[in-house]
C-alpha cells in the first residue's frame, strides 16, 4: 500500500513537471500582447474604373505586407457621392461622433480645402509619414499636412507630329498657329471637361498676375477681358468655325479621326489612348509654357478616426517608388512623389509631359467664365 502510495506521487509529481514544462514553453513561443491584434479602416474614393482597379491593385500589396492592417474599400461610382461623403463626415464632427465610419477618403482639392475650414481632418508629418519627404515641398505648401497629394494629372497639347513638325512650345505660338491654320484646332466646351475649361482659364489668366490663379475674390472679374476678347477673335478658327464638342473625349475623337491635328488634352487619358491605340501612333504630347493647368488628387483622414496609425502606415505605402510606379501604370498620370524619386525608364518614358503644371484654384469664379463662355464665344 505504502509502495504504490508513492508511484501515485511521483506520478502526480511527473504530471506538475511536465504541465510546468509546457506552461513555460507556450509562455515563452505566444507573441507579445497586441501584436497580432487586426486593425481595419475603411477607404472612401471616388472616380473612373480605372480609380477602383489601382486600389484593387495596391490594397493587396500593402495588406500583404502588413497583415495585421485590412483597408476596407468603399467605391462611389464617379459623379454620385463625393458631397455626400464629405457631408457625412461633418454631420459626424457636429454630432462629436468617431468619423461616420470613414477613416480615409481621397478627393479633389475643393474637398481638402472645404473640410480644412471645417476643421475636419487630421495633420501627418514625417514623423508619422517619413516618405512625405519624396513630395515636392511647393505640392505641400498651406496645406498642415492634412492633405496628401499622392497622384495628378495636367492638361497638355497634344498634337499629331505626321501633320505638326514644330510643335508649339509657348501659348502665344499655339495661339499663332490656331489662326494660321483655321480649322485644325478644337477644345471642348469648358462647362462639360477639364481640357477644354483648362484652355479658357489658361487664355484668360495668362493676362492676370500669378496670384489670381489662386483666388475666388471676384475683383479678378474685372480683369477677364482681354482674355475673352482673345477667345473670341480665335474663335472663328476653330473646328468647324466654331464647333466646341461635348466633354474631354469629344475632341480626342476628333483627334483620333484626323479632323483636327491639334487639343487639350489630360494627360493621362492622352498617355492611355496613346497606349491602346486609339489614337494616331504619330499623336505626342507636349507642354506650353506658360503652362496649361493640373493638380493633385489628394488623401485626406478624419481627425476623428480611431484608426488613425494605420491610416498612417498606408500613406506611407502608398507614397513609394513601387506603389507610385503602379500608380503611373494603371492612371497614366503624374506620381505624387518628386520624378527624381521614381526609376530612370519611367522619368524617360513619361519625358515630354513631365514639365509640370499650374494649380489654379478660383472657386465659384470657374463657373462665372463658363457662363461668360457661352454668351460671349459661343453665342456670337
Amino acid at each position: 500500500m505504502v509502495r504504490m502510495k508513492k508511484r501515485l506521487n511521483v506520478a502526480l509529481a511527473s504530471v506538475l513537471v511536465l504541465s510546468t514544462l509546457v506552461g513555460c514553453s507556450s509562455g515563452a513561443n505566444k507573441p507579445a500582447s497586441g501584436s497580432q491584434k487586426q486593425d481595419e479602416f475603411q477607404f472612401y474614393f471616388t472616380g473612373s474604373l480605372n480609380v477602383k482597379q489601382l486600389w484593387e491593385t495596391l490594397i493587396p500589396m500593402f495588406e500583404k505586407a502588413n497583415p495585421n492592417i485590412k483597408v476596407k474599400m468603399v467605391y462611389i461610382d464617379s459623379g454620385s457621392g463625393g458631397q455626400s461623403t464629405i457631408d457625412r463626415i461633418t454631420a459626424a464632427k457636429q454630432a462629436n461622433q468617431k468619423s461616420g465610419d470613414i477613416d480615409l477618403y481621397e478627393s479633389s482639392l475643393s474637398d481638402l480645402t472645404k473640410g480644412m475650414k471645417g476643421d475636419l481632418w487630421a495633420s501627418f508629418d514625417k514623423a508619422k509619414i517619413p516618405n512625405l519627404s519624396k513630395i515636392d515641398e511647393n505640392n505641400l505648401k498651406n496645406l498642415d499636412g492634412k492633405g496628401i497629394p499622392y497622384r495628378a494629372s495636367a492638361v497638355v497639347l497634344a498634337y499629331n507630329s505626321a501633320k505638326v513638325t514644330n510643335p508649339p512650345k509657348t501659348a502665344d505660338e499655339l495661339y499663332d498657329w490656331i489662326r494660321k491654320h483655321p480649322g485644325r484646332f478644337a477644345y471642348n466646351d469648358p462647362a462639360t471637361g477639364g481640357s477644354g475649361d483648362s484652355f479658357v482659364q489658361t487664355a484668360i489668366y495668362n493676362f492676370l498676375p500669378p496670384e489670381a490663379n489662386t483666388s475666388q475674390d471676384p475683383k479678378w472679374m474685372e480683369q477677364w477681358s482681354k482674355g475673352f476678347s482673345l477667345l473670341k477673335e480665335l474663335h472663328p478658327s476653330m473646328y468647324q468655325k466654331g464647333v466646341y464638342p461635348k466633354k474631354n473625349q469629344g475632341t480626342l475623337d476628333l483627334m483620333a479621326n484626323g479632323e483636327v491635328d491639334m487639343i487639350p488634352a489630360w494627360s493621362d487619358q492622352g498617355l492611355e489612348q496613346i497606349s491602346k491605340k486609339l489614337l494616331p501612333e504619330t499623336t505626342k504630347l507636349t507642354q506650353i509654357s506658360p503652362s496649361f493647368t493640373g493638380g493633385p488628387t489628394y488623401l485626406m483622414a478624419p481627425k476623428l478616426s480611431e484608426h488613425l496609425d494605420s491610416v498612417a502606415k498606408f500613406l506611407d505605402f502608398v507614397l513609394t517608388p513601387d506603389a507610385q510606379t503602379v500608380i503611373i501604370q494603371k492612371m497614366y498620370g503624374y506620381p505624387g512623389i518628386k520624378w527624381s524619386e521614381m526609376p530612370s525608364k519611367l522619368r524617360d518614358e513619361f519625358k515630354d509631359v513631365a514639365a509640370g503644371y499650374r494649380t489654379f484654384n478660383l472657386g465659384d469664379l470657374g463657373k462665372e467664365i463658363q457662363k461668360r463662355w457661352q454668351q460671349e464665344v459661343a453665342g456670337q
